[in-house]
């Protein structure tokens, strides 16, 4: 089985030349940033063509197999990659709790929430 999904990734905010606030677009299929197109046209939704043509196998997939548009199916070295990165995301925030308790100091606790800020952007990516 495969991970079936519609949904496009999300992303950072960052201020634009305009000054307003813009979401950084990213491929919905494999999740790079998208590069800044302008304002002319629809928005892209994927960087290249090969990701165009996976998330139509994918949404032609989902319609023959009958399942819900939205429904998002694992491989088994999908999910297990997937619970590697949640065990990761959780010893790191267990070592935040812990080093607090253990009264670190301010850069120490700075220096481990980054790393636990790192590992919650890298479980972000379901890819």
């Amino acid at each position: 089985m495969e991970l079936l999904t519609g949904a496009a990734a999300g992303g950072h905010v960052a201020a634009g030349a305009s000054g307003r606030r813009e979401e950084a677009r990213h491929c919905a299929w494999c999740g790079r940033r998208l590069p800044d197109s302008g304002r002319i046209g629809r928005p892209r939704r994927y960087c290249a063509q090969p990701c165009r043509q996976r998330a139509y196998e994918r949404r032609a997939a989902v319609q023959r197999g009958g399942l819900p548009e939205d429904a998002v199916v694992l491989s088994a070295a999908e999910l297990a990659d997937l619970q590697d990165r949640l065990f990761q995301l959780r010893c790191a925030a267990e070592d935040v709790a812990t080093a607090a308790d253990d009264g670190a100091d301010a850069p120490e606790l700075g220096r481990l929430a980054r790393e636990l800020a790192a590992t919650a952007r890298g479980l972000e990516r379901l890819r």
